[in-house]
């Protein structure tokens, strides 16, 4: 015996998993392209502490 699910798939359920996966995909996207920039200004941070550290300079990272 099949099982025969209580729903048929229509072309409408599919546009909307479709949507629905593009967006998950952009947000995705837009995440890993935010920690990036972070990342990226920590060690801008870092660096020029270490360079100031270097000359002298007390300033801390903070």
């Amino acid at each position: 015996m099949k099982y025969q699910p209580p729903f048929t798939i229509t072309p409408e359920i599919l546009n909307r998993v479709a949507a629905i996966s593009e967006a998950v995909g952009r947000l995705t996207v837009l995440r890993d392209q935010a920690r990036a920039l972070r990342l990226r200004r920590i060690n801008r941070v870092r660096t020029i502490h270490g360079s100031l550290v270097i000359e002298g300079n007390t300033l801390s990272e903070a």
